[in-house]
C-alpha cells in the first residue's frame, strides 16, 4: 500500500507539472499569435478580401486575376502593412453581411457609404466618389433619370442604385448581379439600368453599340472599404495605409490608369482629407459627366 500510495503521489505530481507546462506554453502562444497577427485576420500575414467578378473598371477578373481600381488600390493598402491579399469573389447582396460573419476580413467593391449599412460593417475612410449612370439600350428615347417612371429599370441587388430606385417609386427588377443588368439591356427586356457609372460606361464602350450611357449624376457619398463590426485594430491600419498610398501618387496612378480623363470633384478629399497627392490628369467634363445639381 505504501509503495502505491507513493507510486501515486508521485504520478500526479509529473501530472501537475506537465499541465503547469501546457498552461504556460498556451500562454506564450496566444502571446505569440497576438503578436503575429495584431489586426486578427482570417489568416496570419493574409488579408482575405469578398469582392465581385464582373464590375469593370472598378473590381473584376482578368486572365484570372481580381484587379480593378479598388482592387490594385487595396493591393496597394495592404503592401503598406506588408499584408498579401486573396481575392474571394461573391455577389455584391451578400457581401457587407460576409464580412461582418468573418467569411472575409474586408470587402472591396466600390462600396458607397450609407447610414443604414454601418449597420452591418464598419467602413474605412473614402477612397473614392462615384456617379450614377443611366444606361439604355441603343436607340432608346430615354435620356434623363426623370425619364424612368413607368419604365421596367433594372438594378444590382442590394446596391445603393437599388435604394436610388426605390425611393424613386420605380419598382426596379433586382438582378444578383451587373452582368443579369447587361444581359437585359442587350436582349431590350429591360428600359433602362441605374448603374455605378464608370462600370455603366465600361459596360456601354464594351457592348458593341448595343448600350448607351444617356447621363450620369454625382453621387452623395463616396466609396470606402468594408471591415467587420469593431475590427478597429484593422480599420485603423487601412486608413493610415490607404493616406500613405494616396500621399506616395499610387491613387493618383490609379486614377489616371482606371478612368483616364474624369475630373474629381473639388468637393472630394480622399483618405482623411489631411494629405496631398500629385494631381489627378483629367480632360474636359462631357456633357454626360456633368453632375446633377
Amino acid at each position: 500500500m505504501h509503495i502505491s500510495s507513493l507510486a501515486t503521489r508521485l504520478l500526479s505530481g509529473v501530472a501537475a507539472v506537465a499541465l503547469l507546462g501546457a498552461v504556460a506554453a498556451c500562454g506564450g502562444s496566444s502571446s505569440g499569435d497576438a503578436a503575429d497577427n495584431p489586426y486578427d485576420l482570417l489568416q496570419p500575414g493574409t488579408l482575405r478580401v469578398g469582392t465581385l467578378t464582373d464590375a469593370p473598371p472598378n473590381v473584376f477578373l482578368k486572365d484570372g486575376k481580381f484587379t480593378g481600381f479598388d482592387n490594385d488600390l487595396m493591393t496597394a493598402v495592404a503592401g503598406k502593412l506588408g499584408l498579401k491579399v486573396e481575392f474571394v469573389g461573391t455577389e455584391f447582396s451578400a457581401l457587407l453581411a460576409q464580412v461582418n460573419n468573418h467569411k472575409f476580413d474586408a470587402g472591396s467593391s466600390s462600396i458607397t457609404i450609407t447610414e443604414a449599412r454601418k449597420k452591418t460593417v464598419d467602413f474605412t475612410n473614402g477612397y473614392d466618389f462615384g456617379y450614377f449612370g443611366l444606361d439604355v439600350p441603343a436607340g432608346s428615347p430615354i435620356r434623363s433619370f426623370s425619364e424612368l417612371k413607368g419604365k421596367r429599370v433594372v438594378v444590382v441587388q442590394g446596391t445603393v442604385q437599388d435604394d436610388y430606385a426605390t425611393k424613386e417609386g420605380l419598382d426596379p427588377v433586382r438582378v444578383p448581379d451587373y452582368n443579369g443588368a447587361i444581359n437585359q439591356l442587350k436582349a431590350k427586356t429591360a428600359d433602362a439600368w441605374i448603374s455605378p457609372a464608370e462600370i455603366g460606361e465600361k459596360s456601354a464602350q464594351d457592348s458593341g453599340g448595343k448600350i448607351v450611357l444617356a447621363e450620369k449624376q454625382l453621387s452623395s457619398a463616396p466609396t470606402a472599404f468594408a471591415v467587420a463590426k469593431g475590427a478597429d485594430p484593422l480599420r485603423e491600419a487601412l486608413d493610415s495605409a490607404l493616406d500613405q498610398v494616396i500621399e506616395d501618387g499610387t491613387w493618383t496612378r490609379l486614377q489616371e490608369q482606371y478612368y483616364p480623363g474624369r475630373p474629381v470633384p473639388e468637393t472630394f478629399k480622399p483618405g482623411s482629407g489631411t494629405v496631398t497627392y500629385p494631381p489627378v490628369k483629367a480632360g474636359p467634363t462631357s456633357p454626360a459627366a456633368t453632375p446633377a445639381s
